[in-house]
């Protein structure tokens, strides 16, 4: 054992020995080294495609995706691999997806970032409504998208008199703008002064505060929209409540100074999915 011992420790000693054996090392690292990332460049990698054409703003589904086998070296760009990171997400507002192709980071977004992402959760049967305001009604801007609140009618009766009440009640906010259409709350370093609630209600409420804006102008009338939070939000984080008349008197004080249409003559209103 201990001539064999000898012998290696002698056969190491050897400079030439060590020379050989570290071209040979040498080029077996590159072999390996160079078969590694020839294989890497062409092992097929699992990726992502369009099973159908996908158009701007449209919600990207499960069965919308298919999976196909594609050499890394020919993905350029910043091309989507896993399908977790798009089903669920939307194609942007500019971006339209054909048949075949693969997903790219700029072409996909999340709801929020959509231009008018607001519309979305609009309810069958219901109709958008805008409502002016400014950071005194909005309580030093504290009302949130997802807010419940209270519009309340504030008006000078026929002798006067100042009228204010429940006008409307369970109204959940879909977005707060500013003036020019911005969201007030997006992750912006902006600072936006709220100017518009957006929300939606039933057709027949929808009309009665339009209605409420058009007495806004008649001097004898002065009527106001007054928004006013509810603690509803935070009771129930998921609520889904249907807006209701507060308050049917003022209700009636509205069409009897505006015009009453007849509920039969009321359009439906249905949105596309």
């Amino acid at each position: 054992m201990g001539n064999l011992s000898f012998k290696l420790k002698k056969f190491f000693q050897n400079k030439n020995t060590v020379t050989i054996l570290g071209v040979v090392l040498g080029v077996l690292v590159i072999y390996i080294g160079y078969n590694y990332r020839v294989n890497q460049a062409i092992r097929p990698i699992d990726v992502p495609f369009a099973k159908v054409p996908i158009q701007p703003r449209e919600r990207i589904t499960e069965d919308k995706i298919g999976i196909m086998k594609v050499p890394p070296a020919m993905i350029k760009g910043k091309v989507i691999t896993n399908p977790n990171l798009i089903i669920g997400k939307w194609s942007s507002y500019n971006a339209y997806i054909p048949y075949g192709s693969l997903f790219f980071e700029d072409n996909i977004i999340t709801e929020d970032r959509l231009p008018d992402s607001a519309f979305i959760n609009i309810r069958d049967g219901f109709t958008a409504f805008n409502l002016p305001v400014n950071v005194e009604k909005t309580y030093g801007n504290s009302i949130f998208p997802n807010n419940y609140i209270d519009i309340y009618l504030k008006a000078l009766d026929s002798e006067g008199k100042i009228l204010y009440g429940n006008l409307v009640k369970d109204v959940k906010i879909l977005a707060v703008k500013d003036n020019a259409g911005q969201h007030v709350f997006e992750n912006t370093e902006d600072s936006r002064t709220p100017s518009i609630l957006l929300f939606a209600v039933p057709e027949e409420i929808h009309l009665l505060l339009r209605k409420a804006l058009y007495l806004s102008n008649v001097r004898e009338i002065s009527a106001e929209l007054v928004p006013v939070p509810t603690t509803q939000s935070y009771k129930d984080a998921n609520a889904n409540l249907t807006p209701v008349i507060g308050n049917q008197e003022l209700k009636s004080f509205i069409e009897i100074n505006t015009g009453l249409v007849p509920e039969d003559e009321l359009p439906d209103v249905t949105l596309d999915e």
